[in-house]
């Protein structure tokens, strides 16, 4: 994976004012390879239908990769016929690199791609753009998937893609419905930040790109489509799942070793509504309660195992004080980063020793808990001490959520921003390097006017 790219923030979304003359709002690449037949009526359609439903200017890129035939004059009279139609001739094959070269180097503000065979209706086009128009959202993909959609196409292919996708939510925890439909619409300001971290130039760059927005935090929109199945389609479907597991591997061991920077893309934006200072609002309490009984929950079940395990060769007392020891390490390792959101080593020797200091108290409980049972009956089953020491957890725990907010991992306000220089102070010349100056799309989008 690379991660020599610093990307920075990404400024606050802004509906996208309407365009001025000979400036396209949308840019939309069909990607092509060898499709003289189909390359002509489908740009002729695509370009009528913006012409007659698309409010604002557009332009059409046809991105000819590598083609062996005569796609490349198809396409070169097309741009000639055409104003809003141009043609990029690459010298290599894959999707994800004609993609890549096309996005990285346009000028309008948002960015779109489509299968040449038009699968997808063009009807859905409007509706996939203008979240991204309105600032309301960072990429739109159209959802095959989704209830509301209309598919035809064989049994092999749907079995395919929804397995595929199931793949995804079950390796890559990824909540988008169809990582595959060839219909896909991005900022421009979004791409820009994206696009160095993505690796792949062919079939599994659009996933990638999900995956790597949806960690970051980027807000995807998500469109029901209808979608008839080309039966000439020249896609192997058997190299093409081939090629994709491997880059599920590829991704998800890099985000599970964390060589991604994506800590550098948490909230992009500067418009959550959840990095407000809101009084009297708690804030994150809801989901770090939520994420506190999960892990709770789940080192309760670690504990009792452990201490099964440790009573065949040890006293009640000492297999009570191993298991709970073993299991508050686990535990505040896990609300640190799952809970309360705290990443990097920075101060996790000292969480861990305030941590200690928290499983001191759930010691003493538990252990006082025990003490009281051996002195009511001098046998005690094993299911009773087990009752007992659940009843001692749950009062504990409820402790332990309250310590840990309030003193190991407490809230800190966000720092204030720097004040303004004097007019009559020097302005720094250029921004430092650990906060590279992005683009403004507004502005940018100002001067082109």
């Amino acid at each position: 994976m690379r991660t020599d790219s610093s990307p920075g923030s990404l400024p606050a979304r802004e509906h996208l004012p309407a365009a001025g003359a000979g400036t396209p709002v949308l840019d939309v690449v069909v990607p092509v390879y060898n499709e003289e037949k189909d390359l002509g009526p489908c740009v002729l359609r695509l370009h009528e239908h913006l012409t007659r439903t698309f409010p604002y200017a557009f332009r059409i890129t046809v991105a000819d990769n590598a083609s062996t035939d005569g796609t490349p004059r198809v396409a070169a009279r097309l741009a000639a016929d055409f104003p809003a139609v141009r043609s990029v001739r690459l010298e290599q094959k894959g999707r994800g690199r004609a993609l890549r070269t096309v996005w990285s180097a346009s000028d309008a503000p948002v960015l779109a791609y489509m299968d040449v065979d038009l699968s997808t209706d063009l009807n859905a086009l409007l509706p996939l753009v203008a979240p991204l128009i309105s600032g309301h959202s960072d990429l739109a993909i159209g959802s095959r998937l989704a209830r509301s959609s209309r598919v035809v196409r064989g049994a092999k292919r749907e079995f395919i893609s929804r397995t595929y996708n199931l793949i995804l939510r079950g390796s890559l925890q990824a909540r988008f419905s169809d990582a595959q439909c060839g219909f896909k619409a991005i900022r421009r300001d979004v791409a820009q930040v994206l696009l160095p971290l993505v690796e792949d130039t062919g079939w599994f760059f659009d996933t990638e790109m999900l995956v790597l927005a949806e960690r970051a935090g980027c807000r995807i929109h998500e469109v029901p489509v209808d979608w008839v199945d080309d039966p000439d389609s020249t896609v192997h479907i058997v190299r093409t799942a081939t090629e994709d597991l491997k880059g599920v591997w590829r991704v998800g061991k890099a985000l599970a070793t964390g060589s991604l920077p994506l800590d550098r893309l948490a909230r992009p934006f500067g418009d959550d509504p959840r990095d407000r200072d809101l009084t009297g609002v708690p804030q994150g309490l809801a989901r770090q309660l939520v994420g506190f009984c999960v892990v709770g929950a789940l080192s309760t079940l670690f504990y009792l195992l452990l201490y099964s395990g440790f009573r065949h060769f040890a006293g009640s007392q000492l297999a009570n004080a191993l298991a709970l020891l073993v299991s508050a390490v686990a535990n505040t390792a896990a609300n640190r980063r799952l809970t309360f959101g705290v990443r990097g080593r920075g101060g996790a020797v000292r969480h861990q020793a305030q941590g200690l200091v928290v499983f001191g108290i759930g010691l003493a409980l538990t252990s006082g808990s025990l003490a009281a049972l051996s002195a009511a009956t001098t046998d005690p089953d094993h299911s009773t001490e087990l009752a007992v020491l659940i009843a001692a957890n749950l009062a504990a725990t409820v402790l332990r959520f309250l310590l840990f907010r309030a003193w190991v991992f407490p809230d800190t306000p966000p720092a204030a921003p720097a004040p303004e220089p004097h007019p009559s102070e020097p302005r720094p010349s250029e921004p430092r390097p650990s906060e590279p100056r992005l683009p403004d799309p507004q502005r940018d989008w100002s001067d082109a006017r």
